[in-house]
């Protein structure tokens, strides 16, 4: 091994020890928000692993995650220890942790490194009578960035559990051998945390409906008879765990009362959510531009218009038609109400506004906005956008690109040799193959990315602020993990690869530019599939 190679060698492994760092710290942030009442109390692990991080960066020479670092620990000089997180600071600091995700999930292309193989922190426990079955899932989740862990006696999985507590666990109804010694290690596991576990409980028998209720009383959320293989087992891990986050609602509030409208933003953010207050109704068309609320609440009586009013005019635009509508006032005539609602309204509530049922209506307004949308812009199968939608996402990023004088990415991608894996396997594991890569491409993009399921076993990537070579890079280490990947198929496995065309937006219509990956894609078909070409400008 030549002097280059070495060094190059040493880079990839300090870059791993930055990242790993890096995502330590942006995992204590996210448990910081998913129990503020523990912040206080985290603030100190905080602060320690985000000088760690900052120490390792400088050492190793990568200044984005150096800079990030260091701005995290000059806004933790504001927030004491043992205290709660004010809401002035929590803002700065997302801010920073956003830029150090970036950091984390996008090189640039002077630090041209292999990624590192990330983990989440928080395990898997696996505990299967079936040992080789075992060792194939946790070599599967550790391509999908699981933590994995297997267990062969139910004392060494609790013991774990009070050590650890895991995202979830796969237990086998029949553990060690006995029938239905599973659901008693849960259930006596479970006795032990305020919190249940989610467990997926597989089992090589039909269970009795006594055996079924025994397992979801103890927090099964499967039960998977016969076993399945382990490509349905990792779909199924990744939804119960706390990968999937959900996003914050964004909240719209117009109220004429400057004092109304800062007490409902308060209140919202506490509870988790985005929100953004304007007091002049005639903001109201530049605030759904700028912010594309999910959940609008308007006050009823204002000067110079009403809440009717501004409800009716933005039912006029499509893209706001099916958006929940929140009326506020102290009116307590039930007609004058349900006349409101009938004018563009979803609900109403009465001032003074008990906060709790404020945020309760706003969930559950939000959680069944999400689904109906989901419905209109997703891909059943997948949990993609769809074909339509990407190409709106695309328009969108395109006037965005143009506005902030920002470079714009757009990628097709297509699995090589498709047909042949449903012919040969059949059309159900051609699905499972679709929604492993639809998962492994969600987990290695990041949140500003776009993915769509284009059609058929096509996709779309939209990538905002991204130069060619940079999507270059990213789509090539994806596609060079992805063909690791063992696909399972009953007691057979085998490898899927795809290709790759990539174009960078060079002020044209998004037509043109989608034509142009489009041709950049056949190119690498006709170089024998399985690569990336930058299409040219």
């Amino acid at each position: 091994m030549n002097d280059e190679s070495q060094k190059e060698k040493l880079r990839q492994h300090f870059a791993r020890r930055v990242t790993t760092q890096a995502r330590v710290v942006l995992d204590t942030w996210q448990e910081i928000h998913k129990d503020r009442n523990l912040a206080g109390a985290l603030r100190d692990e905080f602060a320690a692993a985000t000088d760690k991080l900052v120490r390792y960066a400088q050492r190793f020479e990568m200044t984005s995650h150096a800079e990030a670092g260091t701005q995290i620990l000059e806004l933790l000089k504001d927030w004491q220890a043992n205290s709660p997180l004010e809401d002035d600071l929590e803002r700065p600091i997302q801010d920073a942790i956003e830029s150090l995700s970036r950091s984390t999930l996008r090189r640039t292309d002077q630090e041209n490194t292999e990624a590192p193989h990330q983990f989440r922190r928080t395990p898997v426990y696996i505990a299967l009578a079936n040992e080789e079955m075992a060792v194939r899932l946790i070599r599967q989740l550790e391509f999908f960035g699981f933590r994995a862990e297997a267990f062969t006696s139910a004392e060494k999985l609790i013991d774990a559990c009070a050590l650890h507590k895991p995202e979830t666990i796969l237990m086998d109804v029949n553990f060690s051998g006995v029938v239905n010694a599973g659901i008693a290690t849960i259930e006596q596991l479970q006795e032990r945390h305020d919190t249940p576990i989610p467990i997926i409980f597989v089992s090589d028998e039909d269970g009795s409906i006594e055996t079924r209720l025994r397992a979801s009383r103890c927090g099964g959320e499967e039960f998977f008879y016969p076993a399945v293989d382990p490509g349905q087992l990792i779909e199924k891990i990744e939804t119960y765990t706390h990968g999937n986050s959900v996003e914050p609602y964004k909240v719209l509030v117009l109220d004429d009362s400057r004092a109304q409208a800062k007490y409902m933003e308060t209140v919202l953010r506490k509870a988790g959510m985005t929100a953004h207050i304007i007091t002049d109704p005639l903001q109201i068309i530049h605030a759904l531009e700028e912010f594309s609320p999910e959940i609008i609440i308007l006050d009823m009586y204002m000067p110079g218009c009403t809440g009717m009013e501004i409800a009716r005019v933005i039912r006029q635009q499509d893209r706001f038609h099916s958006v929940p509508i929140i009326y506020l006032s102290a009116e307590e005539d039930v007609t004058k109400q349900l006349h409101a609602m009938s004018l563009g309204g979803d609900d109403f509530l009465t001032k003074p506004i008990d906060p709790k049922h404020l945020v309760s209506t706003i969930h559950n307004r939000g959680r069944r906005a999400r689904s109906l949308l989901a419905l209109m812009i997703r891909d059943s199968l997948t949990g993609l956008y769809n074909h339509t939608h990407t190409l709106h996402l695309l328009e969108q990023e395109i006037v965005r690109a143009r506005q902030k004088e920002q470079s714009l990415c757009f990628v097709m991608l297509d699995i090589d040799y498709f047909k042949k894996v449903n012919d040969t396997f059949g059309h159900p594991i051609g699905d499972r193959v679709l929604r492993s890569l639809s998962m492994f491409l969600k987990q290695r993009l990041r949140k500003t990315d776009h993915i769509g399921r284009y059609g058929g076993e096509e996709f779309a990537i939209i990538l905002p602020d991204t130069r060619p070579s940079d999507a270059r890079n990213v789509l090539n280490e994806i596609r060079e993990r992805f063909s690791e990947l063992l696909q399972p198929a009953g007691d057979r496995e085998f490898n899927v690869t795809f290709s790759c065309g990539v174009a960078s937006w060079d002020n044209e219509s998004s037509q043109a530019l989608c034509e142009r990956a489009d041709r950049a894609l056949y190119s690498s078909k006709e170089q024998g599939r399985n690569c990336v070409t930058l299409a040219e400008t």
